[in-house]
């Protein structure tokens, strides 16, 4: 289709858009928007409120290779064409995203390839916050998925855990980085011993990090991720709001992004409490 005649098409579904709200009352429209924002299904079961666990992915936004991880170029403008357009050139591990078992195997799950029940699961948030106020690369070990479980009764069957290391407050800073003189990451992740932990003694199926890796800055082994994602389990990065979830109790949906072959993309992730 010419690039004319989309214009066209545009200015005339504006038309009809502005003659239905000249003859629908706005209060009537307004009624049937709220009545749909305010019962989702995903309510029905409890849960009170949706929060978002996503960063605002830009340009300036920190990733691991230091090098921006999208570009935008504005291709069609509204004043001239009628409509918005952005071509977007995007690193698959940029802002919040997600690690598909291929990632780091030779034949894991690509991200189109998981199962969507595993994206649909019970929230674990382990806090970590107090010895990763003092210790750079803090580690959620072993220990603290006991600490969790005592407290908090076992993991869930097909549970994301998390890592709540309050690392998420950092991200407007070059502490989330945390890159030394030699150009050395530093920030907290899980330790090896806990995600087989995880894998062995658990039914989980994801974790997530509010940090840059799954691994701690200065890993050149990725050794959870190499524990983790070959076992078609899935990883979430650079997480969002970790804070205002409960330890427990909360249902996490991955908005994974389901391109043919892809070893992850940004998600748009969401906590329902």
């Amino acid at each position: 289709m010419c690039h004319a005649c989309v214009t066209n098409a545009v200015k005339e579904r504006m038309l009809s858009r502005r003659d239905f709200f000249k003859t629908v009352p706005i209060a009537a429209v307004g009624a049937g928007v709220a009545a749909m924002a305010a019962a989702p299904a995903a309510l029905a079961k409890g849960h009170q409120q949706v929060l978002d666990l996503t960063h605002t992915v830009s340009p300036e936004f920190p990733t691991y290779f230091g090098a921006p991880g999208i570009s935008m170029e504005q291709k069609f403008k509204f004043e001239d064409n009628g409509f918005n357009l952005f071509e977007m050139t995007v690193n698959e591990h940029t802002g919040t995203h997600i690690d598909a078992p291929l990632h780091f195997s030779a034949d894991g799950q690509s991200v189109d390839e998981i199962p969507i029940e595993n994206l649909v699961c019970p929230l674990a948030v382990i806090d970590i916050r107090e010895k990763a106020a003092s210790e750079k690369e803090a580690q959620v070990t072993p220990d603290d998925v006991k600490a969790w479980i005592s407290a908090n009764g076992e993991i869930a069957e097909g549970a994301c855990v998390a890592m709540l290391s309050g690392w998420a407050a950092h991200v407007g800073t070059d502490k989330y980085r945390g890159a030394d003189a030699e150009g050395t990451q530093h920030y907290p992740a899980f330790h090896v011993e806990a995600a087989q932990m995880l894998i062995e003694e658990t039914g989980a199926v994801g974790m997530a990090s509010d940090t840059l890796s799954l691994d701690v800055g200065s890993s050149k082994t990725f050794d959870t991720h190499y524990a983790w994602l070959p076992t078609n389990r899935w990883g979430l990065e650079n997480v969002a709001n970790l804070d205002a979830v409960p330890a427990s109790g909360a249902t996490l949906v991955v908005g994974a992004p389901k391109h043919k072959g892809g070893t992850g993309g940004p998600s748009r992730v969401l906590a329902l409490v």
